[in-house]
């Protein structure tokens, strides 16, 4: 939602500034600011390519704004719903495992402190391991696996993201 308001600000932003663009200086300006800036010295032809080069510049940077803000809007979207879908990225999620991690068991539940939320789809186990807010990887696989993976131990357990 929040890349929806940022997307939607720069594009009324975007908006604005072009119908800015298409006025002269002469009507952006007072008489007063229009006459301090020097801008009554030049010829008719001159003030025409100032206020054509003014309405290029502001086109050119209201695009870069505009794909800056999709751009960003694009990468929340990623983050946010990386592990429940692959985003044809192979780089894997990392974070610490919050709480008590005793072992790998089928249909627990992991929690991340980005907020994730993984749940254990296979039988895999890991039995005798006691540790505290381990950090973790979780890479992907082939046909939408997920794997989770505890530091310092060799063992991966599928996993599925389910918040």
């Amino acid at each position: 939602m929040r890349a929806f308001r940022l997307l939607t600000a720069v594009l009324l932003l975007a908006c604005a500034a072009q119908a800015l663009a298409q006025q002269s200086l002469r009507d952006r300006m007072t008489p007063q600011e229009f006459s301090a800036a020097g801008l009554d010295k030049l010829a008719p032809e001159e003030l025409a390519a100032l206020d054509a080069w003014l309405q290029r510049r502001v086109g050119e940077e209201t695009a870069v704004a505009a794909e800056q803000a999709r751009e960003e809007g694009r990468q929340e979207v990623v983050r946010k719903n990386r592990g429940f879908f692959h985003f044809d990225s192979e780089e894997p999620i990392e974070g610490t495992l919050l709480g008590e991690f005793t072992g790998f068991r089928k249909g627990e539940r992991y929690t991340l402190d980005n907020g994730q939320v993984w749940e254990q789809t296979d039988p895999t186990s890991l039995p005798g391991v006691r540790r505290t807010d381990p950090k973790v990887t979780i890479r992907p696989g082939v046909f939408g696996a997920w794997w989770l993976q505890i530091d310092g131990y060799n063992t991966q357990a599928k996993v599925r993201r389910i918040e």
